[in-house]
């Protein structure tokens, strides 16, 4: 069911999730993740994304329940870090989010980095799924490459891939390989993490006079139109607000034609580049406070 405020996709698992979420990666676990999520869910939003590798998990968790917002109203996700992949190190893991988070199951869960044991982490989310813990999984930052490697691996088709999409990078290999399995695309930095450049687009510009919107308005309808599911991030409220305010107009065929063609076929981050996974484990020690 989809209404006017609160728009669903429908998942291949049958599942319907929020079309628009908020987005905590780094917000700091200093109070400002709390703030932030209790004022996102106040103006309306009904999705929460969040990670291990975010360290908020538990602000996160703490906002839901203050909420007062039945918690079926309320889609959370979180991601498994490469440190916990292997079917019995996922297995604590899961546990653990769900502790830090103080529910009972997480929404979605994703492999949140493509590399090491990814199909003994699956196995442990197919087995928590199983369990009630997870209602759905999927995976992240797996290009068309990727995919090829580890999915064919699964007994369980992933929900999503939460992948780098904006308008300069629109995954078109990847979302035509996805399609197939009918496998949605989630965008990270939706907002093409505040590139001006995208921002000031004359195009961009030009429809958001047109539509009294602004250009990240603009932006973040074009990918909802696109089957896309966005979950823009900001700290300061008025951009938290109107980040939502996308449902009241409708990008013409044109006007999206236009946008796709902002495509340059390639992204800020290349999950197949020499070192990422190695850089990435040293960037984040999840347990570092163990």
């Amino acid at each position: 069911m989809t209404t006017e405020q609160n728009p669903t996709i429908k998942l291949n698992d049958g599942r319907a999730i929020p079309a628009i979420g908020f987005g905590t990666f780094q917000i700091p676990d200093d109070g400002s993740t709390y703030n932030a999520v209790k004022e996102a869910l106040e103006l309306g939003y009904r999705h929460i994304d969040t990670a291990v590798a975010y360290f908020n998990e538990d602000e996160v968790g703490r906002a839901i329940k203050d909420s007062g917002i039945p918690r079926d109203e309320i889609w959370v996700t979180s991601k498994l870090w490469i440190q916990d992949y292997g079917e019995e190190p996922a297995a604590k893991a899961i546990d653990r989010s769900l502790e830090k988070l103080g529910l009972d199951y997480i929404d979605l869960y994703l492999v949140h980095q493509p590399y090491g044991d990814v199909p003994g982490a699956w196995r442990a989310m197919e087995a928590a799924q199983k369990a009630g813990k997870l209602k759905s999984i999927g995976v992240s930052n797996m290009t068309p490459k990727l995919w090829q490697q580890f999915v064919p691996q699964f007994e369980t088709i992933p929900a999503v891939n939460q992948v780098e999409f904006n308008p300069y990078t629109q995954q078109r290999p990847l979302r035509e390989l996805l399609a197939k399995q009918d496998v949605k695309v989630e965008a990270w930095a939706p907002l093409g993490q505040g590139n001006q450049a995208l921002f000031n687009e004359p195009v961009i510009q030009q429809l958001a006079q047109k539509y009294h919107k602004d250009a990240g308005q603009i932006i973040l309808r074009f990918e909802n139109q696109e089957g896309v599911i966005v979950f823009p991030k900001s700290v300061h409220a008025a951009r938290i607000k109107s980040n939502r305010e996308i449902f009241d107009f409708e990008l013409t065929a044109a006007e999206m034609d236009q946008l796709r063609a902002l495509d340059t076929g390639k992204a800020r981050h290349d999950p197949e580049a020499p070192g990422v996974a190695e850089r990435l484990l040293g960037a984040f020690d999840v347990h570092a406070d163990d």
